[in-house]
């Protein structure tokens, strides 16, 4: 009996092929830029509570003692209420004063110890890197802000939702605007020294200039002129317009005066956004051309 010939081996199948793995576009790439920057400073923040502890210390010792000392000695007819709650919207400037430059220190210590130019290797746009600095640096300043923000019924303000929110996104306007100026100062600054000097020349007499201590109506007329182009007057008198249109029997004192003209608030809000996309655009076409 012969055996069965050997029947033909079945055709190899081919091999599957892996799973196609989808490419994030551009969009997603320059988003996840953004969010990795912000998360960087975040956990930054929330790595060094010490730190952050004691950039709430001044602000808290100005509300506390010269507001506290200096309330039994400026009537309330001066500043429209009390020193304390007149003194409050300076106080929450301050707070995110010093998170939002220090952007700028940030920005020149890692071109010193070259992370910069390690970041600037990444397949996005040098301006998204820009953005996300400085949206890293506000959502830190605000953060802090609103810190210190759950203070105000030391001062007699009431925790209503409109106000404190309010007061809230004016400080995160704040934020951004400053963040976005020491960052386009940062740009042209090669060491931390020289950026310390000029923030020392240029934070104390913005903030003195700001009427944040006292009503700008008292200043000569040179620096009335000089206050009407600070940002931060702008920023101080829209939380004193805030706090004053919700606390009933207090009065906003006058704030920046454009020739014996007032602006309203809503008009100062635009000059602050203006102000702060202008300066960003710049300050973008400017980290473009970094070497």
């Amino acid at each position: 009996m012969t055996a069965p010939a050997d029947r033909p081996a079945p055709p190899r199948q081919p091999a599957p092929a892996p799973p196609a793995t989808d490419t994030p576009g551009p969009l997603v790439r320059e988003l996840r830029a953004v969010h990795a920057l912000v998360l960087r400073d975040l956990l930054r923040m929330f790595a060094q509570p010490a730190q952050t502890t004691l950039m709430l210390v001044q602000p808290l010792l100005f509300l506390l003692l010269l507001g506290g000392g200096l309330a039994a000695l400026v009537p309330a007819t001066a500043v429209g209420s009390d020193y304390r709650a007149y003194l409050f919207p300076g106080v929450l400037v301050m707070t995110v004063q010093t998170p939002a430059v220090t952007v700028g220190m940030r920005m020149i210590t890692d071109r010193e110890s070259g992370y910069l130019r390690e970041t600037l290797m990444a397949p996005v746009r040098r301006s998204t890197l820009l953005y996300g600095s400085c949206l890293g640096g506000t959502t830190e300043a605000t953060v802090q802000g609103a810190v210190l923000l759950a203070t105000a019924g030391i001062v007699g303000l009431p925790y209503e939702p409109v106000l404190l929110l309010s007061l809230l996104a004016t400080m995160a306007l704040t934020s951004f605007v400053l963040t976005i100026l020491a960052a386009a100062l940062a740009i042209g600054i090669r060491t931390v020294e020289s950026f310390h000097i000029l923030l020392s020349l240029a934070l104390m007499p913005l903030l003195f200039l700001s009427g944040a201590f006292f009503p700008l109506t008292a200043l000569p007329g040179w620096l009335a002129q000089l206050a009407a182009a600070n940002p931060l007057a702008y920023a101080v008198d829209v939380l004193r317009r805030s706090i004053a249109h919700h606390v009933p029997g207090s009065t906003a004192a006058t704030g920046v005066l454009w020739d014996d003209w007032q602006p309203p608030a809503a008009l100062e809000i635009v000059v602050l956004v203006l102000l702060g996309a202008g300066v960003l655009l710049w300050a973008a076409r400017r980290f473009g051309r970094l070497e």
